[in-house]
């Protein structure tokens, strides 16, 4: 890599998984007291959890088209802004209607950063270094995640407001985020996509070796050497078939296998085993923590190792834990740790494989010239997938047991094995422009 400038300007771009992460954690604290406060039912409560993740769905729907028209940093900015007003409008609440409503503001920012923030660091990224990278947009979200866990827990004995105080917190990471983002240039293949070729040639030069500089602009112009206005009725095209369907069930299957119900519900969980809610919080700390370290196994290893061996790997190793966690709950057993440990090993084999390496993948194996249309599309599966599974979650384990739901994420699990195992190519240490033709 030529020097710290791109690390620097990755990082920052990844603070979109920092908003990320902290929504998503922020409201398992929360939970019992919302619950409460709004006296709502199951069907409520999955509504109140998932309704961030609808605006989520909006958000990347957008983001799309905004990030093609205005550029990735604008849309960057955006995203922190509305992220900002939900946390302090979600802490003024007093009706479910409007904190859902602000909910939903938030979930378009996190859902709009979500894709473009990967989408923005595959980019500038050399191909040699783009795996490790775009994997600090997964260490962003899971630092969001513990974050949110630790100010959960120092916040949890500070009245019957708490709540409140958790959703304000927002407005640290989202103006961390905003205040850093001007300090980071435009994307250089949007530039060449605008044909603002001598700007793409100033942020080029700050992150491409000076012998590889020219190639590497030629290379880019040659992607979009259809002048056509790209629209979402393109990515329906036959030749573009197979990426897009690879990259909306990547997307589905990082969901479908549970992550977000156990990073959701993990209080509500333990709780079903018999411990405090004090005890639950603690455990959902340890829980961040193992997120966090085991996502640095992908950022030194997925640039060596690939990424279908960690997505393999990733999918038997969650497939396994969620069986025995729902053997537990089907036996009610629940000595010695062991669905702490089970959890523990599910939430670090996400971590270092699906969590961190789906994006990796999504970043970069779609076209130049569709990319941002891709990507968004690619997203907006995701978050449905988010949504239907934190929304049916209280209620499947009210119908249908804990048990009987963790064993269907299990099942999802082994689907996702044999799909990546027959349909996903290996793209580790290629150009973008050399990915294009694994698929298209």
């Amino acid at each position: 890599m030529k020097n710290g400038f791109v690390i620097l300007i990755s990082a920052t771009a990844a603070l979109g998984g920092l908003l990320f992460g902290f929504d998503t954690a922020i409201i398992s604290g929360a939970i019992s007291y919302i619950q409460s406060y709004f006296n709502m039912d199951a069907v409520a409560l999955g509504w109140a959890v998932g309704s961030g993740l609808i605006g989520c769905a909006l958000g990347s729907v957008t983001a799309g088209y905004l990030s093609d028209r205005y550029g990735r940093r604008l849309c960057l900015i955006i995203c922190a802004l509305l992220f900002a007003i939900s946390g302090l409008g979600a802490a003024v609440s007093h009706s479910l209607f409007s904190f859902i409503l602000f909910r939903i503001i938030g979930g378009i920012g996190v859902g709009s950063a979500a894709m473009v923030s990967p989408m923005y660091i595959a980019e500038i990224a050399p191909s040699s270094e783009r795996g490790r990278l775009v994997a600090l947009y997964q260490l962003a979200i899971v630092t969001g995640i513990l974050l949110a866990y630790f100010t959960n827990y120092g916040l949890n004995e500070t009245g019957v407001n708490n709540w409140r105080w958790m959703f304000g917190s927002q407005l640290v990471p989202s103006l961390l985020f905003l205040i850093m983002l001007f300090f980071v240039p435009e994307s250089p293949r949007w530039l060449v996509g605008k044909d603002r070729i001598n700007e793409s040639m100033v942020v080029l030069k700050r992150i491409v070796p000076s012998f590889q500089l020219h190639q590497e602009l030629e290379d880019i112009k040659k992607s979009f050497s259809s002048h056509e206005q790209i629209s979402i009725g393109h990515l329906f095209e036959k030749k573009y078939s197979r990426v897009i369907i690879a990259g909306i069930l990547l997307a589905v299957f990082q969901q479908v296998t549970g992550i977000n119900a156990i990073l959701y519900y993990a209080p509500v969980i333990f709780n079903q085993t018999g411990i405090g809610n004090n005890d639950s919080l603690v455990y959902t700390i340890i829980i961040g923590i193992v997120n966090v370290v085991s996502t640095f196994i992908a950022i030194g290893l997925v640039d060596k190792v690939g990424r279908k061996q960690f997505l393999l790997i990733g999918s038997i190793l969650m497939g396994l834990s969620l069986v025995i966690v729902a053997v537990c709950f089907y036996l009610k057993y629940f000595q010695y740790y062991i669905i702490l440990i089970a959890v523990l090993v599910y939430v670090a084999s996400f971590g270092c494989t699906l969590g961190a390496v789906t994006w990796v993948y999504l970043s970069e194996i779609f076209p130049n010239r569709i990319r941002a249309l891709a990507l968004s599309l690619s997203t907006f599966a995701l978050w449905i997938a988010d949504f239907i599974i934190s929304y049916s979650f209280p209620i499947m384990t009210t119908h249908m047991t804990t048990s009987v739901t963790l064993g269907i994420y299990a099942f999802f699990c082994a689907i996702a094995f044999v799909y990546m195992v027959t349909n996903i190519p290996e793209t580790k240490g290629k150009s973008l422009e050399e990915i294009e033709t694994l698929f298209v």
